[in-house]
C-alpha cells in the first residue's frame, strides 16, 4: 500500500505541480487550498493515512506557522516538510523549530523532494520506533503506538481501548507472532494501571512441576532445592497486569490454583500456611482453541469461562496485507539503527515482494526477515537480493543465489550470482515480469490469457470468445497472429471487434 502524502497550497497550480510529482515518485496524494482545511484532515479519519505534509509556509487566514502550531497542540505526529519561495535563514530556523522535518525552497525540483519524502519518512519510523521502545520499557505503551492502518486491526483497538476502562479478564486470541503481547501491554497503558508492573508468563515453556512455584510463589524448604522463598509472578505483578501467555499449555493441576486466584484474588504460595492477597489484572492469550481442548478435557471448563470473559481476536498479517509496509519500514528503522546502518527504505520491488508472501509466521516472521535484509544490506536500500528466502517462496520474483564453493577448494574467481526465476507454481497465476525483471509485453499477456481460456475450455472456442467478450472473428484472428489456430477455420460471419 503507498505512502499517502498530504499537499498543502493556496495556489492551484503549484499543488497541481506537486501531486504530479508525488504520483510520479509512487505514492498517493490528498491536497488542502488552506491550512484549517488540512488540520480537519490531519485531525478526522483521513490523518491516519497520511504519512508525509508538504506544507506552504505563506498561506491567507491560517499560514503554515499556524498549521504546524496546531499540529503541536493537537499531538498530530506527522513528519511536515515546509516549502517557502524565500527561503531565508529565519524563516526556515523558525519553521525547524515549530516541529517542521525539512524544508525545500520554490519551485523545488522532483529529485529534491524526493530525497525529502524519503528522509522524512525515514526519520518519522526511527521517531515512532524509539517512542514505542520507550514506552514499551516504562509500560505506558498505547493502542497509538501499534503500527496499523487495517479496519480489522481498528477493530481490535477499539475493542482494547474499552477493556481498559475496566479489570474485566480478556483473553486474546490469535496465531503465533500476531502481536498478542503488544496488544496486552496496550490495554495496559490505556487503563489506570499506565507504568504500573508488566509481568509476562509464557505457560508453554515452564517445567509442569515448577508452574505451581513460578506462579503462586513458594516458602523456603517447600520442596527439595527450595533454599529461598520465592514470592511468585502473581505478587511481583500486585498492582500492575499479569499477562499469561499460551493459556492453553498450562498444566490442570495448576488450573484450580488460577481458578482461585482470579476469582478471590488471592493465592496459595506452595508450603505456606497462609493465603496472600494479590491485586492483579489478568490477561490471558492463546494460539489454539481452547474450547477443543474443554472438550478433551485438557482445560478446566469454569477456568475458559472466567478468562474467555472478554475474547479479542488478532487477525493474520495476511488478512491485513495494508499493515505490511508500514510494519517494515518501522523494523528497518529499528534494526538499521541498531546495526549502524543507514538503509533509507525499500526498493519498490522489494515492497512489492513482501506484499506478496503470505507471511505464515506473521509480524514476527517479517521481523526476522527484515532483520536479516538489514545485516545483508551493502546499499542505502533493501532490495529483493537481501530477501531471498522469501523471494524464494513467490511466483515472479528472482532470486540471488551466489555460488557455492568449498572451503578446501582452491579458490577460483569470483562468478557474477546466478539468477533463478522461480516457476509460476500456481497455472491459474499470469506472469507479470520476464526473466530480466521487466513488464513483459501486452501481446504476450493476450497470448497467454488465450492460451489458457483455450485449454480451460477444452477447445470450444465460441465460449472461449464469449467469456473473453469478444467477437470469434476477432478470435480466430488472435489464434493465428500467435500460432495458436491449430488449423481452426474462421467463421463464416463476421463479428465485431
Amino acid at each position: 500500500m503507498p505512502h499517502t502524502i498530504l499537499i498543502v497550497d493556496d495556489d492551484p497550480v503549484q499543488r497541481r505541480l506537486l501531486e504530479a510529482m508525488v504520483r510520479r515518485f509512487g505514492y498517493e496524494s490528498v491536497t488542502a487550498a488552506e491550512g484549517a482545511e488540512a488540520l480537519a484532515m490531519l485531525a478526522g479519519p483521513p490523518g491516519g493515512d497520511i504519512d508525509v505534509v508538504i506544507l506552504d509556509l505563506v498561506m491567507p487566514d491560517l499560514d503554515g506557522m499556524g498549521v504546524l502550531a496546531h499540529m503541536r497542540e493537537r499531538g498530530i505526529e506527522k513528519p511536515v516538510i515546509v516549502q517557502t519561495a524565500h527561503g531565508s535563514i529565519d524563516t526556515v530556523i523558525s519553521a525547524m523549530r515549530a516541529g517542521a522535518t525539512d524544508f525545500v525552497v520554490k519551485p523545488v525540483g522532483a529529485e529534491r523532494l524526493q530525497v525529502s519524502i524519503k528522509n522524512a519518512m525515514r526519520m518519522d519510523a526511527l521517531e515512532s520506533e524509539v517512542r514505542r521502545i520507550n514506552r514499551q520499557a516504562t509500560n505506558s505503551l498505547t493502542f497509538k503506538d501499534l503500527v496499523t492502518k487495517s479496519p480489522e486491526m481498528a477493530r481490535v483497538i477499539r475493542l482494547g481501548e474499552r477493556t481498559a476502562k475496566s479489570t474485566i479478564p480478556v483473553l486474546i486470541e490469535g496465531e503465533s507472532g500476531v502481536g498478542k503481547e503488544l496488544v496486552a501491554r496496550a490495554i495496559q497503558g490505556a487503563s489506570d494501571r499506565r507504568g504500573k508492573t508488566f509481568v509476562t508468563v509464557n505457560c508453554g515453556a515452564i517445567p509442569e512441576n515448577l508452574v505451581e512455584s513460578l506462579l503462586f510463589g513458594h516458602e523456603k524448604g517447600a520442596f527439595t532445592g527450595a533454599t529461598e522463598k520465592h514470592a511468585g509472578k502473581f505478587v511481583e505483578a500486585n498492582g500492575g497486569t499479569l499477562f499469561l501467555d499460551e493459556i492453553g499449555e498450562l498444566p490442570l493441576s495448576a488450573q484450580a490454583k488460577l481458578l482461585r486466584a482470579i476469582q478471590h484474588g488471592e493465592i496459595d504460595p506452595v508450603g505456606g500456611r497462609k493465603t496472600v492477597k494479590v491485586d492483579v489484572r489478568i490477561i490471558s492469550a492463546t494460539n489454539r482453541n481452547l474450547i477443543e481442548l474443554v472438550r478433551q478435557g485438557r482445560f478446566r471448563e469454569d477456568l475458559f469461562y472466567r478468562l474467555n470473559v472478554f475474547p479479542i481476536g488478532i487477525p493474520p498479517l495476511r488478512a491485513r496485507r495494508e499493515d505490511v509496509p508500514d510494519l517494515a519500514r518501522a523494523f528497518l528503522a529499528h534494526f538499521a539503527a541498531s546495526e549502524k546502518k543507514r538503509i533509507r527504505g525499500f526498493s519498490a520491488e522489494a515492497l512489492a515482494l513482501i506484499m506478496s508472501f503470505d507471511w505464515p509466521g506473521n509480524v514476527r516472521q517479517l521481523e526476522n526477515a527484515v532483520f536479516r535484509a538489514v545485516v545483508l544490506a551493502d546499499s542505502d536500500e533493501i532490495t529483493i537480493a537481501e530477501l531471498p528466502q522469501i523471494a524464494a517462496q513467490v511466483a515472479g520474483f528472482p532470486v540471488k543465489v551466489p555460488p557455492l564453493r568449498s572451503e578446501a577448494a582452491p579458490a577460483v574467481a569470483e562468478r557474477p550470482p546466478e539468477t533463478v526465476r522461480i516457476e509460476v507454481r500456481d497455472p491459474n497465476v499470469l506472469k507479470l515480469l520476464d526473466e530480466h525483471g521487466d513488464v513483459r509485453d501486452i501481446e504476450e499477456l493476450e497470448a497467454d490469457i488465450i492460451r489458457f481460456a483455450k485449454s480451460h475450455y477444452r477447445g470450444h472456442l465460441t465460449e472461449v470468445a464469449r467469456r473473453l467478450k469478444i467477437g470469434r472473428s476477432t478470435l480466430y484472428r488472435k489464434l493465428k497472429q500467435y500460432g495458436l489456430d491449430d488449423g481452426a477455420v474462421p467463421p463464416d460471419v463476421s463479428d465485431a471487434a
